[in-house]
């Protein structure tokens, strides 16, 4: 049913003017649905006081609520039509008095780890782009059909809305940025493997796969305790991202997931001088995939001891700062890194290999990254101890990767196994570091392993085979003829 309930959201957003990709139908989705799970968190809260004889004071006053502007109810139940706001009535009510009420959330919010912060922020940077008041009341009608109450609920939910976002990633308009491939973002953790208690962080969070995942990891690790579904709750897991939307989708995605108040904060993380981080601030698990591609601004490169205006090679510096002394990490990163001649490249690398163990190095195929022409590497290392030897794994797929043909788990099977033990095989291989050159520390992947493909034959020796091959069928044509 929910599914249905999805897809009838998407085509009546399609009719509106104001909504013209996957992206403004994600947008817009996400603000409607995340008052639908405020009114159902508030509901909650309110039994639960009730039943334990005390009062439960809601966040959102009695005139926004959900019940209130967006489906009020007769006596029977059922939507009160001469109450309910529609048309141009709905759409003045919503830009001019909703949204700047829950606005003020943020200026008023205690700390940023809390609901009302949450809230402040999400109506602070996203705007209604619905156009139509008619349309709007569609989908709000639409969406009240949806409920958070069960964890079963929230695992369907969880699934569609992953669907959406992907959806989005394939979309274009740089919608590939909030999409990492599920299956390698699965595989990626599988490696690290995190621990319940570990404090885990991705300073380019996007949609929060590599959260929503971990989180999905540990829920299954071991059987929790009271204590152990607290800490998932509110100490393990941490992210920050500058995009309005993708700040939204995130905290969305983390809720569907079933992590009640994500930690999660609206900020440019490289805006924030490396040298600052202190012990408090670290982390125990990084896993991450920072935009590539981007320049970045000269007061930006400043908070960065290596000047660069790449974008990910600044987050990739911030990341080995931010990991605590034993921490693990796993970070997708363009695959020139390993070859760049460039001083920052070449001095990142150095920082990489004598600040800490790069124990593996995974190459993944073109079109991993739908839309994307760009070839990826995903490094794994732990902070703390130089790096001696490096074990590669080339993703070498029989098959193109594309929208009909994405990666899947099953790809990716061979390495998460030999990884375990760093095995050598056809497309696995290692390299001690001493024989790294220390002028440019390239550690670009050739594969030493990979049998040679056939070579290509000459065009003669082609002809002269279709030559034999035209008089053996003379040959077979004439003995038929002397049987008849």
């Amino acid at each position: 049913m929910f599914e249905q309930i999805f897809k009838n959201v998407d085509d009546v957003l399609w009719k509106d003017a104001g909504c013209s990709s996957e992206l403004d139908y994600v947008e817009q989705t996400s603000w409607i649905l995340f008052l639908k799970y405020i009114d159902d968190l508030e509901k909650e809260k309110e039994t639960s006081a009730q039943l334990a004889g005390k009062t439960y004071t809601r966040i959102i006053a009695p005139e926004f609520q959900w019940t209130v502007w967006a489906v009020p109810r007769g006596k029977d139940g059922k939507l009160d039509h001469h109450k309910a706001l529609t048309g141009d009535d709905l759409i003045d009510f919503v830009n001019q008095k909703l949204f700047p009420y829950l606005k003020k959330f943020k200026v008023n919010a205690e700390t940023a780890d809390t609901i009302q912060y949450k809230i402040g922020e999400i109506f602070s940077e996203l705007k209604n782009r619905i156009q139509s008041g008619y349309t709007l009341r569609e989908a709000v009608n639409l969406i009240d059909q949806l409920r958070f109450g069960s964890s079963a609920e929230k695992h369907e939910m969880s699934h569609l809305y992953e669907a959406k976002i992907q959806k989005m990633g394939n979309a274009g308009r740089n919608g590939g940025e909030y999409y990492t491939p599920r299956p390698l973002i699965k595989t990626i953790v599988r490696v690290v493997k995190p621990k319940i208690g570990n404090k885990i962080y991705d300073g380019a969070v996007g949609s929060a796969g590599f959260l929503c995942e971990s989180f999905e990891y540990l829920k299954k690790s071991k059987d929790l305790s009271t204590n152990d579904v607290e800490t998932l709750q509110k100490n393990t897991f941490y992210g920050k991202e500058k995009k309005s939307l993708a700040y939204i989708i995130g905290i969305m995605n983390m809720i569907f997931h079933g992590i009640g108040s994500p930690n999660i904060i609206h900020t440019n993380t490289l805006s924030e001088n490396i040298i600052d981080i202190q012990e408090k601030d670290r982390y125990d698990v990084v896993m991450a995939n920072p935009p590539f591609g981007g320049k970045e601004r000269a007061e930006v490169q400043q908070n960065f001891p290596i000047k660069t205006s790449e974008t990910a090679f600044l987050f990739l510096q911030h990341f080995i700062k931010i990991l605590r002394a034993g921490g693990k990490a796993g970070i997708v990163i363009k695959n020139t890194f390993l070859s760049n001649t460039d001083n920052a490249s070449v001095s990142l690398r150095q920082q990489l290999l004598e600040n800490c163990n790069l124990h593996t190095i995974l190459d993944m195929p073109r079109g991993t990254f739908l839309g994307a022409g760009v070839k990826t590497i995903v490094l794994f290392f732990e902070k703390g101890t130089s790096t001696k030897k490096i074990w590669y794994y080339q993703l070498n797929l029989d098959r193109n990767l594309g929208k009909t043909n994405p990666l899947n788990e099953k790809d990716l099977a061979e390495f998460v196994e030999l990884q375990k033990e760093k095995k050598d095989s056809e497309n696995s291989w290692t390299v001690n570091v001493a024989d790294i050159n220390t002028d440019t520390f390239d550690l670009s992947v050739k594969n030493p392993n990979k049998k040679e493909d056939a070579p290509l034959r000459a065009p003669q020796e082609i002809l002269n085979e279709l030559s034999d091959l035209d008089k053996a069928s003379v040959d077979i044509l004439k003995s038929i003829k002397e049987l008849i």
